[in-house]
């Protein structure tokens, strides 16, 4: 396995985490509007706990959107910083697949289906379904999209079990599809999520170099300026 920090200010909460091997270590805090200030410390302290410096990793995961427009710029901005520093690729991670895969645990049988809703407010949700794999890691079934509650696409998933996570599913009463084994709306991304489903893509060949990593917004009007590179 691939030596990964990864890092997720997409949402409501602020986390980091570090894939070392087989072990998976993550700091995660539930912090509106103190990503700025939680972010970084939070990455140092990992860092030290485990005897890690940035250019012994392999590479940076990160949460790539769609979520908060801000904590993206934040998110986005630090990892390039750091991936420029310490010259390493960066791995983009979907935060609805994230979200989903952060929901996945020994209960959750192989074949069942994640729908991840987060709210994009403005009266919208972004969604996307994700079919846990046999190596319990989620699949993309479906395409991710921003649209009104009543507009949530739906796929055939064959009878198997449902599940619905994301503070999306507070417009539940909207939402076209209620056959859920259970739904959950207060589920956050975890950065623990981002590194192992940043591992598997690592293991593929999607990386990036810092400069071309960009935020997926989903709405189309908002636009991201790359930093200039100076973070060390």
């Amino acid at each position: 396995m691939p030596r990964l920090l990864a890092i997720d200010t997409s949402t409501e909460a602020c986390s980091v985490a570090l894939l070392d091997g087989t072990q998976v270590f993550e700091q995660f805090i539930d912090a509106p509007r103190e990503h700025v200030q939680r972010l970084l410390p939070m990455i140092d302290a990992l860092l030290v706990d485990h005897h890690i410096v940035l250019r012994g990793l392999d590479a940076i995961a990160f949460g790539r959107g769609p979520g908060s427009f801000t904590g993206l710029r934040i998110c986005l901005g630090v990892v390039q910083g750091l991936a420029f520093g310490a010259e390493l690729p960066v791995v983009p991670v979907s935060t609805l697949a994230a979200l989903a895969q952060s929901f996945v645990s020994d209960s959750i049988a192989s074949g069942s289906y994640i729908c991840a809703a987060i709210d994009a407010r403005m009266d919208e949700i972004y969604c996307g379904w994700f079919r846990v794999g046999t190596d319990r890691l989620v699949q993309v079934m479906s395409a991710e999209v921003v649209c009104a509650p009543e507009q949530m696409p739906l796929i055939e998933t064959s009878g198997a079990a449902k599940y619905a996570v994301g503070s999306g599913w507070n417009y539940r009463s909207r939402m076209p599809c209620t056959d859920f084994a259970m739904m959950d709306s207060t589920q956050l991304p975890h950065a623990r999520a981002i590194a192992l489903l940043g591992a598997q893509a690592l293991s593929q060949g999607v990386c990036l170099p810092a400069e071309e990593a960009q935020p997926v917004y989903l709405r189309n009007e908002v636009a991201w300026k790359k930093i200039n590179p100076t973070f060390n």
